[in-house]
């Protein structure tokens, strides 16, 4: 008992320092890692447009949402940098207020699907049995429709809007959170100090939470930074499909769909929208990609 009580014991002093050692290791990842800085800077600077322009949105040039019929497409120019829209719209203003909608849905997304896969997937693997079955059975069958196709179908079921979307987009993501979680669990709840713990006394939650998750928590950090540019591109994707967010807020997939009529003759309307896209998925990936290396040793570049 005494034995049990210490192990447990030194489960719960080690975990307050577990963040911050992995905070080092991701540090001295991105270090050797200069794509990943490259993407972690951009990734803040994008964090700074978004907070400045929510608050001070008269820091941009022209007003994003402002139609001027007698400024349609004009091209790039020192007046308008990215050229505008159908509208009149300057398109760098819009990618600037762009920034708010995407780097919101996607934190919300991660935050709603990471708490709710991380729940049901440690449910599912510290309880195993039919729990587990009923869990995993119903993951998969969401698993074996393609997210996209799942997401539009939901959609269909809620309707339009920026809030159906966050709904949508979070229920496909889910079961990722959950197939990770729960093979993480698996191989952790057999250790000693999962042991050590229940022979002290600890209920089934306080270990999950305290115990388990702890050391789950490096793949929980990587799936939720890449899960950032999968809820970007799946904002964007309903957005162009109009399933989205509407006009005329700014949003970049919906920014797509509308220039999309003119890629012959306002190619800029389309391309613009479309690298802030591919930047941003490409800077969360190299992201994710450094944290992973920072927790997997043997996937480091060599």
């Amino acid at each position: 008992m005494v034995m049990a009580q210490a192990l447990g014991i030194g489960a719960r002093h080690r975990a307050p320092g577990r963040l911050g050692m992995m905070g080092r290791q991701i540090w001295d990842a991105l270090r050797d890692d200069k794509p990943a800085l490259v993407g972690l800077a951009f990734i803040i600077l994008l964090v700074a447009i978004a907070v400045v322009t929510a608050i001070w949105p008269g820091v941009l040039p022209y007003d994003p949402y402002e139609q001027d019929l007698a400024q349609s497409f004009q091209p790039p120019s020192p007046a308008h940098w990215f050229g505008t829209d159908q509208q009149g719209r300057d398109i760098l203003c819009r990618i600037l207020v762009g920034t708010q909608i995407s780097l919101s849905v996607a934190a919300v997304v991660v935050v709603v699907s990471l708490a709710a896969g991380v729940l049901l997937g440690a449910i599912a693997g510290f309880k195993g049995g039919a729990v587990d079955t009923v869990i995993m059975r119903v993951m998969d069958m969401m698993l074996a429709i393609p997210s996209m196709l799942l997401a539009i179908a939901l959609m269909a079921a809620l309707g339009t809007g920026i809030d159906k979307a966050v709904i949508a987009i979070s229920i496909v993501a889910i079961p990722q959170y959950a197939r990770i979680v729960r093979g993480q669990v698996l191989s952790v709840k057999e250790r000693e100090y999962i042991s050590a713990a229940r022979v002290a006394g600890d209920t089934d939650a306080t270990i999950i939470f305290k115990h388990v998750l702890p050391n789950v928590m490096p793949s929980i950090i990587v799936r939720a930074t890449l899960g950032v540019s999968s809820a970007i591109l799946d904002t964007a994707s309903l957005g162009f499909l109009g399933l989205g967010v509407q006009p005329p807020a700014a949003e970049w997939g919906d920014m797509l769909g509308s220039g999309r009529n003119f890629i012959f003759t306002a190619p800029y309307s389309l391309v613009f929208p479309g690298l802030a896209i591919t930047v941003t998925v490409l800077a969360f990936n190299l992201l994710g990609d450094a944290i992973r290396d920072a927790f997997d040793p043997k996937s480091r570049k060599r």
